[in-house]
C-alpha cells in the first residue's frame, strides 16, 4: 500500500471541527472564543460539523451523527483539514461505518490525539493516508504556555520541510481548562535516553491503551519498519502501562519495530524513572532498539504534532537526542 501525504494547510484554508467522541457542548464559551481567535491568527477559517453539539450516550452524539460529520468533512472539497473537538472513549464505535474509499479519494489532514488514535491508526491502515497526532480544537483554548504546541502545529501541518523535535522548556499537568490563569508549570529536565541507537521508520501509535483496542482487528497497523510513539493518560498506572506495553509487544511483526518513543506520563499515574526503567528492562524484545522517554506528547501540555504514517529518524548515539521528521 502506498502512503498518501495530504496537502498542507495555507492561509485562507477552511478547517472543519468535528466531534468523533466527546461533544462540543462540554467546551465553555470562553474557551471557544480563545480557540477561535488562535485559528484566526493563523489565517485559517473554521467551520463546524452539523452534529457536534448533540449529546447522547457517553457525552457524545449518535454513531450516525458522528459518521455523517466525518464523511461530510472529507467529502467537502473546500475543507482542507479536520480537527477533533476533544478526545473521549468511543471513537471505535465508528470503524464499521466508515467509507474508506471516500477518505482515500479525498485526502486531507486529520489532527487530534487521545481517543483519536483509534481513527488515525485505522485510517492509515485502511487507506495509507497519513494522519496527525497533535492538538484538538479545544487545545487551542489554552491561554498560557501554548507557544510550543502552536509552533509544532505550524511546522507539521503548514510546511513541507523536514523538522526536528526538541523538548519544551516547561510543562504542566493541571486542569488548565478550568483555571486558565492559575497554572503550575514544571521545569523540563529534558528527554531521557533509555537505549542508545539509531533507526529510521514509519511512525505508528498515539495513546497506548487506545491503540491496543485495535488488536486482532483489520484496523491494526502493520508494525514492520515502524518507530512506535506511545503514551498513556492519567488512568494508567505502572502496572497497567506494563501490561499494555506487553500486549503491544506480543503483536505480529513487533520484532520488526525499529525504535520506541514514549510520551510524558501524567503525575496521577505515579510513574517514576525507577519503575519505568524496571518495566522497560524487563522486556527482552526492547533490548536492541533505541528508546527515548518523557517526550512532549500525550496528556501533559504542551504537545508536539507528528505524522502517523510519516517517517522519522531517531538518533540516540553519543549523547544525541535527535528526532527528525522526514516524511509528513
Amino acid at each position: 500500500m502506498s502512503v498518501i501525504i495530504p496537502p498542507k494547510l495555507k492561509k485562507g484554508n477552511e478547517v472543519r471541527v468535528i466531534s468523533p467522541a466527546l461533544s462540543f457542548s462540554i467546551i465553555s464559551k470562553e474557551n471557544r472564543r480563545i480557540a477561535d481567535k488562535r485559528f484566526k491568527n493563523l489565517g485559517l477559517n473554521l467551520t463546524f460539523g452539523k452534529n457536534i453539539e448533540q449529546v447522547n450516550d457517553f457525552n457524545s452524539s449518535s454513531i450516525k451523527s458522528r459518521i455523517d460529520d466525518l464523511h461530510e468533512a472529507f467529502r467537502d472539497r473546500n475543507v482542507k483539514a479536520i480537527l477533533s473537538v476533544i478526545g473521549g472513549y468511543n471513537s471505535n464505535q465508528l470503524l464499521s461505518y466508515i467509507d474508506w474509499d471516500l477518505i482515500k479519494k479525498n485526502p486531507k489532514i486529520f489532527c487530534g490525539y487521545s481517543d483519536m488514535s483509534i481513527l488515525q491508526n485505522a485510517i492509515f491502515t485502511k487507506t495509507g493516508l497519513i494522519m496527525y497526532s497533535g492538538p484538538h480544537y479545544s487545545s487551542f483554548s489554552e491561554k498560557l504556555n501554548f507557544t510550543y504546541t502552536y509552533n509544532y502545529f505550524q511546522k507539521c501541518l503548514m510546511s513541507n520541510k523536514n523538522f526536528t523535535l526538541s523538548p519544551s522548556s516547561k510543562w504542566s499537568d493541571d486542569k488548565w481548562y478550568q483555571k486558565q490563569n492559575n497554572r503550575h508549570f514544571i521545569k523540563n529536565d529534558g528527554w531521557r535516553i533509555i537505549n542508545e541507537g539509531k533507526a529510521k521508520g514509519v511512525i505508528i501509535g498515539g495513546n497506548l491503551c487506545t491503540l491496543n483496542l485495535l488488536q486482532g482487528t483489520e484496523y491494526f497497523p502493520n508494525l514492520s519498519n515502524s518507530v512506535l510513539f506511545v503514551e498513556d493518560d492519567e488512568n494508567s498506572t505502572p502496572a497497567t502501562f506494563d501490561r499494555n506495553l506487553q500486549s503491544l509487544i506480543q503483536q505480529k511483526r513487533f520484532n520488526k519495530v525499529k525504535g520506541l518513543v514514549i510520551g510524558r506520563f501524567q503525575k496521577k499515574s505515579k510513574m517514576n524513572s525507577n519503575l519505568f526503567n524496571q518495566i522497560i528492562l524487563s522486556k527482552k524484545e526492547l533490548a536492541k532498539i533505541p528508546i527515548i522517554a518523557d517526550v512532549d506528547f500525550g496528556h501533559t501540555q504542551p504537545i508536539l504534532t507528528f505524522p502517523i504514517g510519516g517517517e522519522v529518524l531517531i538518533d540516540l548515539r553519543f549523547g544525541r537526542k535527535r528526532l527528525e521528521i522526514l516524511k509528513h
